[in-house]
């Protein structure tokens, strides 16, 4: 009897429970000339296993997650940035949490193949961002051995662990992207990895000024229950179009917005105190003074202004995603990547 290729794979710890492209030799031949590099070159080894993985082992598991030959260059440049010491991909790879690690491309290739930054961006339907997402998850669990249940201890893991990949909405956005604000230039490829939850979404309607608008926004940045009350953790606040808008035409720019929210985004201690993960021991032990006694004490969600990196994404409407980060053991990591 014929084996039945899909189910064999599915059959295996090698997919998310997903189907996957069956990797032959052609087609993994097919998908390595979507980079000049040697197959053989060492991209990192993947933890908590270890296991090496080279341009081939990268090639195979973007084939299996329906990459096209033209998006690998961001796939390698992806792994080789999570693999960094201060991203810490071996505590997320086992942690409770059900934090995922997020990709912020900007630069011109990415919407050359593209991933997309408009409407739906975090969701379904878009073959760049769904692939490349799903191609470093499958390199997680294979080569990384982050399987719920064996190296990972997720309580209930996320949807952005199937993938987590997007691109910032240039076009409509009335600022700098989030990769010139970091120092690059507008044609660099540059991509941003950052350790967070999944989406919550900020509707808001109403508002036509910024303080109002951003008074809505920073209340949904902060919760008893957030790590970035708790811990120095990163965020990612992707404001729509249209919110970033009202902001722009009241003069306020990029750097104003983010400014704004890194001061007013918090909580005072006796709001803290009453449940969620407060512990004063935690408080004595924040990059800022904070004096764990005082109930009128305020506690920023965003310890440091480099852990806010604040996106222009989605389509018109008058929405704002927030991603709340992990619990303070990463550190959001950027760098451009070769797009050949």
């Amino acid at each position: 009897m014929p084996v039945d290729e899909f189910e064999f794979f599915l059959d295996k710890a090698w997919s998310d429970g997903l189907p996957v492209v069956t990797p032959t030799a052609a087609r993994v031949a097919s998908m390595l000339g979507g980079t000049t590099r040697d197959p053989d070159e060492l991209i990192g080894h993947i933890p908590p296993m270890m296991e090496p993985a080279n341009v081939r082992t990268v090639a195979i598991h973007a084939l299996m997650a329906g990459c096209k030959p033209a998006y690998l260059p961001v796939v390698l440049g992806a792994l080789k940035l999570m693999l960094r010491d201060e991203f810490n991909m071996n505590g997320v790879q086992g942690t409770m949490n059900g934090a995922a690690p997020l990709m912020i491309v900007s630069g011109p290739y990415a919407q050359t193949i593209g991933i997309n930054g408009g409407n739906g961006c975090f969701g379904p339907g878009f073959r760049a961002n769904a692939s490349i997402g799903r191609a470093i998850r499958l390199l997680l669990m294979n080569l990384g051995g982050g399987i719920a249940g064996v190296a990972s201890a997720t309580i209930f893991a996320t949807p952005l662990r199937y993938t987590a990949c997007i691109a910032e909405n240039i076009e409509r956005s009335p600022w700098e992207s989030l990769s010139v604000s970091e120092g690059y230039a507008p044609d660099d490829d540059v991509i941003t990895c950052v350790m967070v939850e999944s989406p919550r979404q900020m509707f808001d309607d109403v508002s036509q000024e910024p303080l109002r608008l951003l008074t809505g926004i920073a209340d949904s940045m902060v919760a008893m229950g957030s790590w970035n009350m708790h811990a120095r953790s990163d965020m990612v606040v992707a404001m729509g179009p249209q919110h970033a808008s009202i902001c722009a035409k009241a003069g306020m720019r990029r750097a104003d917005v983010h400014a704004w929210l890194v001061e007013h985004a918090g909580r005072k201690v006796r709001d803290l105190k009453g449940g969620g993960n407060w512990r004063r021991e935690r408080a004595l032990a924040f990059p800022i003074t904070v004096d764990p006694d005082d109930d009128d004490c305020f506690i920023p969600a965003i310890k440091d202004p480099d852990d806010l990196q604040l996106i222009v994404a989605g389509g018109w409407g008058p929405c704002t995603a927030i991603c709340h980060g992990w619990s303070g053991g990463s550190k959001a990591v950027h760098a451009r990547y070769e797009s050949a």
